[in-house]
C-alpha cells in the first residue's frame, strides 16, 4: 500500500485505538442495548423487514460484475437519496457514498461500507428465485445483502430516532471482489475528502452473525511469464522450454515451507502457454495467489517465491541449448492485500464482541479478506460485521440465504447495534 499514507485521526474517537477492559465495555453496551432507544430500531427493523427483503432481491437482480459496478451504484444511490441522506455522490472510482451526520463534529465518521461488485461474469443470469424463506441467485447474499441491510439500519435509526455522536458515513465500495483488489476502498482512503475525518469503519459482509473479522488476511498476486525463443518440437529439440522453466519454479514454490500459525497458504490458480503440441512453446505463464494472517510471514513467503524464479530460468538455461536465446522472465504484480490485525483488546472489538453476546451469539474472531484490510492497514479501528441470516454456496450460481423473519431481524439488528455502539449514543 505504498500509494497511502495515514490519515489524521479525529481527536475525539482516538479511544477506539486504546484497549478497553471487557467489564467496562459490557456495561455500555447493556445500557445501549436496553434503552428506549434501541429497543425502538430492534422493533422497527422486524417490522420493515419485508421491504429489506424486497431490496435485497432489487438490488441482486442488478447486474454488478467485475469493474462493471456502475448500474448497481446508480440504483443504490437512489436509494439513498430516498431516505434523506446528505451528500450522495460517486466518486471516479465508483464508488458511493453518503452521509447521516453525528451531533459531535470533533467525534469524526464511522464508515459503513457493503461492496457493489459480484464475481460473476458479464452476461450472469442474476434472477433471484424465492422458495419460501429461500432467496436464489448469485451474489444475493455476497453482498446484495450487505447493501440491504445498511438501508434497513439507516430506516430503523430515524423510525427510533436514534442520534449518534460520530457521523455515519455509508460507503458501497467497488472492486472488492477477486481481481478489484479493494480498489474501490483505496481509492476512497487515497482521495477521498472525508478520508481524514474516519475514525472507525466497519463493513458489513457474510451472513452469520456470531462472525465477528478483526485480521486482515493479506495475499499478493503475481502473473508469471517465462518466455524463450521457441521452435519444433523435434526439429528444435534440446532448445530452451518456457513450460519447463515453469515446471521448475512451480515445484519449488510447492515445496516451500509455510507456518500454520499465522496460517498461511500460497496457490497456483491458472497456467497457460503455447501455440501447438507440436512445437516449443515460446511463453507460458502462471497466476500465483500468495496468502497470510501475517504481514511478516506474507513478506517472508513473497521474497523466497520471488527467488524461486530467476534461479528456475537459471536451471533451464543450464539443462539445455541457448543457442537462440535463454530464457527470461517477467514478473507482474496483479494483486495486493495487506495484512494485520485489529487488536483483540481494542475497544472496536470489545464493544463488536460484546454486542454480539449480549444478542445471544457466541462471538467467532476471525480473519478474512475484505474491504477492512486497507484501515487495518492504516492503523484504522476497524471491524467486519455479519449481516445476519444464514445461507451457503457463495460465489457460485446456486448461492442462496434462507430471510425468515425471526433470525434474518435479529441479526440486522446485531450489526445495528455494533454500529451505534461504535459511533456512541448522542445524549
Amino acid at each position: 500500500m505504498n500509494d497511502l499514507s495515514q490519515p489524521a485521526m479525529p481527536p475525539a474517537l482516538r479511544g477506539a485505538l486504546v484497549s478497553a477492559s471487557g467489564q467496562e465495555v459490557a456495561g455500555e453496551v447493556s445500557r445501549l442495548l436496553t434503552g428506549e432507544a434501541f429497543r425502538k430500531a430492534d422493533a422497527f427493523v422486524r417490522q420493515d423487514h419485508d421491504r429489506t427483503v424486497e431490496e435485497i432481491i432489487r438490488i441482486a437482480e442488478i447486474a454488478s460484475p467485475p469493474f462493471g459496478e456502475a448500474k448497481r451504484a446508480v440504483a443504490y444511490m437512489e436509494m439513498l437519496r430516498a431516505q434523506g441522506l446528505a451528500d450522495v455522490a460517486r466518486d471516479a472510482e465508483g464508488n458511493v457514498t453518503a452521509l447521516r451526520p453525528g451531533t459531535d463534529p470533533e467525534a469524526g465518521l464511522v464508515v459503513i461500507c457493503s461492496h457493489l461488485d459480484t464475481v460473476f461474469p458479464e452476461g450472469t443470469d442474476v434472477a433471484v428465485k424465492r422458495e419460501g424463506t429461500v432467496l436464489r441467485g448469485p451474489g444475493v447474499g455476497d453482498n446484495s445483502r450487505g447493501l440491504a441491510v445498511k438501508l434497513a439500519i439507516l430506516r430503523a435509526l430515524d423510525a427510533a430516532g436514534l442520534r449518534t455522536r460520530a457521523g455515519i458515513l455509508v460507503l458501497a465500495s467497488v472492486g472488492e471482489e477477486g481481481a478489484g483488489d479493494l480498489r474501490g476502498v483505496k481509492s476512497f482512503f487515497r482521495e477521498h475528502p472525508l478520508r481524514d475525518r474516519v475514525a472507525a469503519f466497519i463493513a458489513v459482509d457474510s451472513l452469520e452473525t456470531a462472525r465477528l473479522t478483526i485480521g486482515a488476511v493479506g495475499s499478493k498476486r503475481y502473473r508469471v511469464s517465462f518466455r524463450g525463443p521457441g521452435g519444433h518440437s523435434f526439429g528444435a529439440f534440446g532448445l530452451v522450454n518456457p513450460v519447463f522453466a515453469l515446471a521448475r519454479a512451480a515445484d519449488d514454490l510447492s515445496r516451500i515451507r509455510v507456518p500454520t500459525v499465522p496460517r498461511t497458504t500460497f496457490s497456483i490458480g491458472k497456467i497457460g502457454g503455447g501455440t501447438s503440441i507440436n512445437a516449443i512453446p515460446e511463453e507460458a505463464w502462471m497466476e500465483v495467489d500468495l496468502r497470510s494472517e501475517s504481514a511478516e510471514a506474507l513478506a517472508a513467503l513473497e521474497e523466497r517465491f520471488l527467488a524461486t524464479l530467476p534461479q528456475a530460468a537459471a536451471d533451464e538455461d543450464a539443462a539445455r541449448d541457448v543457442k537462440r536465446g535463454g530464457i527470461q522472465v517477467e514478473v507482474r504484480q496483479v494483486g495486493d492485500r495487506p495484512a494485520g490485525t485489529t487488536p483483540r483488546e481494542a475497544r472496536i472489538v470489545r464493544l463488536a464482541e460484546a454486542v454480539i453476546a449480549a444478542r445471544g451469539y457466541a462471538p467467532k474472531l476471525e480473519a478474512s479478506s475484505t474491504d477492512s484490510n486497507i484501515p487495518i492497514s492504516l492503523g484504522i479501528p476497524a471491524v467486519t460485521v455479519a449481516s445476519g441470516g444464514t445461507g451457503g454456496r457463495a460465489h457460485s450460481l446456486e448461492e442462496w440465504i434462507d430471510v425468515a423473519p425471526e433470525e434474518s431481524a435479529k441479526g440486522i439488528a446485531t450489526a445495528l447495534g455494533v454500529i451505534v455502539s461504535v459511533a456512541g449514543l448522542a445524549g
